[in-house]
């Protein structure tokens, strides 16, 4: 039985669940657009905890979401994330932020999962993936201009996952494109994640573990 801690904070939502063998048990979190990460993060987690009605020193694992997504966020988690885990003595799970993303939503029978999240300008960052969640191309920035998937929507469905869609919505054409924009990540969909990568033991290295940023931050003028 592995009770594991699950935390998002990579966009403007920040969320915290708590799971049991990959089935939620409790979950808080907070969509705002000017962050609050750094005053709700560890007040959600005492919640969480409290309404399974879990201690801390019953935890088994901390499972963050690892980017990409906004510097400052997965700053925030992840030093949460290795707080925890070194003073428990736990092991620390990476969760690619677009692949619980994927998750939400309605999963179609047939076409492509394009999770997005808005970058810089007309920039989005996004995965390709199929029905069963397996990579077709990896996590890319990727500008966004007329002809960007255009070779995917000619042969199938392309459901666009994220705040990324929303840049999207307004130069793609193809009636093949879906656009999904309203949904963000959430730790809601790391709970059977993370409790996949704790039965096959995937654990990161405390010491050396860093978020993936894709893209170097750059100080605002």
């Amino acid at each position: 039985m592995a009770v594991i801690l699950n935390l998002e904070t990579a966009t403007t939502n920040c969320s915290v669940s708590l799971a049991l063998d990959g089935k939620l048990i409790a979950l808080r979190e907070e969509n705002y657009e000017g962050y609050s990460h750094s005053e709700k993060l560890h007040v959600f987690i005492n919640e969480a905890l409290q309404e399974a009605g879990v201690g801390m020193e019953e935890l088994d694992a901390v499972a963050v979401s690892k980017g990409p997504g906004s510097y400052t966020g997965l700053r925030i988690g992840v030093a949460a994330a290795k707080g925890i885990c070194f003073a428990l003595d736990i092991p620390l799970i990476a969760i690619p932020t677009l692949d619980s993303l994927a998750r939400q939503g309605t999963i179609p029978e047939e076409g492509l999962l394009i999770p997005m999240l808005d970058a810089r300008r007309m920039e989005v960052y996004a995965k390709v993936l199929n029905t069963s969640y397996e990579t077709v191309r990896a996590t890319e920035a990727v500008i966004v201009e007329v002809n960007s998937f255009a070779e995917l929507a000619e042969k199938s469905p392309v459901y666009l996952i994220g705040n990324g869609a929303k840049k999207c919505a307004t130069v793609l054409q193809h009636p093949n494109f879906h656009f999904q924009e309203e949904l963000v990540p959430s730790a809601k969909e790391m709970a059977g994640m993370s409790y996949e990568c704790y039965a096959k033991k995937e654990f990161e290295d405390l010491a050396y573990f860093e978020p993936y940023y894709l893209k170097e931050f750059i100080l605002g003028k």
